[in-house]
């Protein structure tokens, strides 16, 4: 779009190209910082202004290069745990494509930046309609991240970074979704409160009302409280078995590591056991020797326990969580992983990737079926809310199990391949979401760590070291009642990520119409110039000093 508005001049660049590239990029080097390992969380204050002060006034294709630059800053050093064993092709892969993604949700922001002050350019829409906008868009754009391509990969959102922070106690009522958009509308409004700082509006503190309103519901919103429903008394154990793609291993090794590792939990009092994802590195389904193996240790123990293994069935295998009781027709509950990771479990379109990296596909050789079962299972008659590792970055997942009364949450979780990286922290950050988000205990296990046990509130209750075997016998919290978020949350993302696309196609569409129609002489009439054209002053008082100066 290009025309204006009469008397609306068109918005400048904050910064010519040149600098606006350094500084995008400074943006999204800056926010990683605010992820785990560093977790400084106040550090998205200074990375979302940067990133936005480097779009203000562009056009399309130099936001394109912009946002590019503060994707790639970004996703290359958050997400560099990928070529811990794998190598640089698929860190440069996933990265890449992250970024693109980034870059092409930059055009719209900087499409808000130029089109909303040609309709509303009165001080109050920009303090506050224009941020609101421009925090949606960012939104849709983790959202654009979190579902494209196959199903997407939302691991860097911005609210995540605040898992440690004061702040997030307000995603119980908003989700992550939203506390992403309070931090942008902050920073946003903000920017243009000192965009203002040359007009009648600057010095007028009022300005500064729409950032301060945002920060105290940022600082000042309580978690939202639910109810206490009794407690349960969790094992759980992490064995630190040989659980990566390139461990040297024998079979059963893991399934042997984890039974090692839960010897001490003998002659404990517990509701349940818990076990990792893969923590039984055969089907128990299918093999009769593993299977009696669990009825022992079931009867060892006198609980329940919730496994987590590869199941076949027909031609189709899945990443199962099993619940496994005593004297029962075994498993007699079964939550398979909604969310398998592409590329990871399953390759989407093998024939054509295989193309570029041959070696790296062929690793693949077992694909994983999406599961479509209710993410809670009953256990000892507490309803559990399951997710499998990447599930708990999904928020589908989380939400479907705490809707189906899900009193505790327990994720199972394999860190192997990433020993050594930051990825099993920057997980656990998503897992301390969760628990703030829906209300609930979380127990996180993994296989080779970094395990803990989360109350409700998002504090750790107990943990283990990574890379070290070691078993936690927890009371955790059991929590009813749904959050905002919980109820809401499916509706909050839609609303402010694609109702700003929207909210963005009319504007432009609005502005363009008003464009027209300034830029055509109404039929009949003959334009003459008028007081108010000539900037209030009489056309005979400006023709005498025309005179006079010549």
């Amino acid at each position: 779009m290009s025309g204006t508005v009469p008397g609306k001049a068109p918005v400048r660049p904050v910064l010519p190209l040149w600098l606006a590239l350094p500084v995008a990029a400074l943006g999204g080097l800056v926010l990683t910082t605010a992820f785990p390992g560093l977790s400084w969380w106040p550090a998205v204050f200074v990375a979302v202004p940067l990133a936005l002060i480097a779009l203000i006034g562009r056009r399309a294709w130099s936001a394109v290069l912009v946002g590019f630059l503060f994707g790639a800053a970004l996703f290359f050093v958050n997400l560099s745990f990928t070529a811990r064993y794998l190598g640089p092709i698929p860190w440069i892969a996933l990265s890449t494509l992250e970024a693109s993604l980034a870059a092409v949700m930059a055009a719209p922001i900087a499409w808000a930046y130029r089109w909303m002050p040609r309709i509303a350019p009165g001080p109050w829409a920009r303090l506050v309609a224009l941020p609101a906008l421009v925090a949606g868009l960012w939104v849709a754009r983790e959202e654009l991240l979190g579902t494209f391509p196959y199903g997407g990969f939302p691991w860097a959102r911005l609210g995540v970074t605040q898992a440690s922070s004061p702040l997030a106690e307000v995603a119980s009522w908003t989700g992550m979704s939203g506390l992403s958009f309070l931090i942008v509308f902050a920073c946003a409004a903000a920017i243009e409160y000192g965009r203002r700082a040359r007009l009648r509006f600057a010095g007028d503190l009022r300005g500064l009302l729409p950032t301060a309103v945002a920060l105290a519901v940022l600082l000042l919103t309580p978690q939202f409280p639910t109810t206490d429903a009794g407690t349960m008394r969790v094992g759980s154990v992490q064995g630190n078995g040989p659980a990566g793609y390139f461990d040297a291993r024998q079979p059963y090794d893991v399934f042997r590591a984890q039974l090692a590792a839960t010897r001490p939990l003998e002659g404990e009092d517990l509701d349940v056991l818990l076990w990792p994802e893969g923590g039984v590195d055969a089907d128990p389904t299918q093999n009769a020797s593993v299977a009696r193996e669990l009825d022992a240790l079931g009867e060892r123990l006198d609980t329940p326990l919730l496994i987590g293994a590869v199941t076949q069935r027909g031609d189709e295998y899945f990443n199962s969580a099993l619940v496994w009781e005593q004297g029962a027709d075994n498993p007699v509950a079964t939550y398979d992983k909604r969310h398998p990771v592409p590329f990871g479990e399953f390759v989407p379109d093998r024939s054509f990737w295989r193309l570029f990296a041959p070696d790296l596909i062929d690793l693949i050789q077992r694909e994983y079926t999406p599961g479509t079962a209710t993410p809670a299972v009953d256990v000892g008659g507490v309803p559990v809310g399951l997710a499998i590792c990447f599930d708990v970055i999904y928020d589908d997942v989380i939400r479907d199990g705490a809707q189906a009364g899900a009193q505790v949450f327990m994720f199972q979780t394999n860190n192997a391949d990433f020993r050594g990286t930051d990825e099993n922290l920057q997980q656990l950050a998503f897992a301390r979401m969760r628990a703030i988000e829906a209300g609930r205990s979380v127990v996180n296990l993994s296989t080779v760590g970094t395990s803990q046990v989360i109350a409700p509130d998002g504090h750790t209750i107990d943990s283990l070291p990574a890379d070290e075997p070691g078993a936690m016998v927890t009371t955790v919290e059991l929590r009813t009642g749904l959050t905002p978020a919980v109820v809401a949350g499916d509706a909050i993302q839609t609303g402010l990520g694609w109702g700003s696309v929207v909210a963005l196609v009319l504007i432009g569409v609005w502005g363009r119409l008003r464009s027209r129609r300034a830029d055509t002489p109404h039929a009949g009439t003959t334009k003459t110039s008028t007081s108010e054209e000539l900037g209030g002053r009489r056309p005979g008082i400006v023709e005498a000093k025309r005179g006079l100066r010549r």
